[in-house]
């Protein structure tokens, strides 16, 4: 009898839009899916969208029918904060993005500040984007602080189809001549070793589930994990062909993925 395809994992990594939500809806069959891959192994949400804390993506989820707890949750901007507290210390810091970033830096005990005295300016997504928030982090960056990037996603999937994200911010301050010095989440190692050292097992035991070949997939591949793309979300099976990014595992979606229904990623 032929063994499912997730028999091997002893947890799964995922990434949140484009596979279990997008925007503000729960994709269809999401919730049963994650429930049947927790009875697999533990997961961990990991997501580079930085706009909310843990504990609010956790509550949003969960009012609209995906119920997960704030410990399962790794957005981009948790992992700033994690890896600045454990690697740097307590900084000083100044942010252009949304509220998770000033939650998950406060909560790591980082302190915020005016522009002038900042260490770093972390940046992420900002809807509510102006000249004059650009203006203060070029403030901050002249005067010595350090960028730091929670991802450099070039567009963000909503319901009604494709925004900015946040690479557009980091790129508007890159056209002033600040690249950031560091940037965490996904494809970078230092998203999914958080993942990982949350789960508790090594990259060989787990299985990156995502949307995008560029980021969930390349990343994780790069630490030697095995991937699954699902078709729900950015990344298309033309763009494996043209990406050449081959990943283990293709699904329509993560029910299909659940069920065992995949096929081997076409060859370029």
């Amino acid at each position: 009898m032929a063994h499912h395809p997730l028999d091997p994992y002893r947890g799964f990594l995922l990434d949140l839009d484009g596979v279990l939500v997008r925007g503000r809806n729960v994709l269809p069959g999401a919730a049963d899916a994650l429930a049947a891959l927790r009875n697999r192994g533990p997961v961990a949400l990991l997501t580079n969208n930085s706009t909310q804390s843990r504990l609010a993506v956790a509550r949003r989820l969960s009012e609209r029918g995906l119920p997960v707890s704030a410990a399962e949750v790794i957005p981009s901007c948790y992992v700033a904060a994690h890896y600045l507290r454990e690697e740097i210390g307590t900084v000083q810091f100044w942010y252009l993005g949304e509220e998770g970033i000033a939650a998950e830096m406060g909560l790591a005990g980082h302190r915020h500040v005016e522009p002038a005295q900042a260490e770093w300016v972390v940046v992420g997504m900002d809807r509510a984007l102006t000249y004059g928030k650009l203006s203060h982090a070029l403030q901050a960056l002249l005067a010595g602080a350090r960028l730091l990037a929670t991802n450099r996603d070039p567009t963000y999937p909503t319901e009604t189809g494709l925004i900015p994200g946040a690479g557009a911010v980091v790129g508007a301050l890159g056209g002033m001549g600040f690249p950031p010095a560091l940037v965490v989440g996904k494809p970078s190692p230092i998203a999914y070793r958080v993942a990982l050292t949350a789960l508790g097992i090594g990259p060989a035991e787990a299985l990156m589930i995502g949307d995008r070949l560029e980021t969930d997939v390349r990343g994780a591949q790069r630490l030697g994990m095995d991937t699954a793309l699902v078709l729900s979300g950015v990344s298309t099976a033309e763009d494996i062909a043209r990406t050449g990014i081959q990943p283990t595992w293709v699904a329509p979606d993560l029910p299909a993925l659940v069920r065992g229904e995949v096929l081997p990623p076409p060859q370029r």
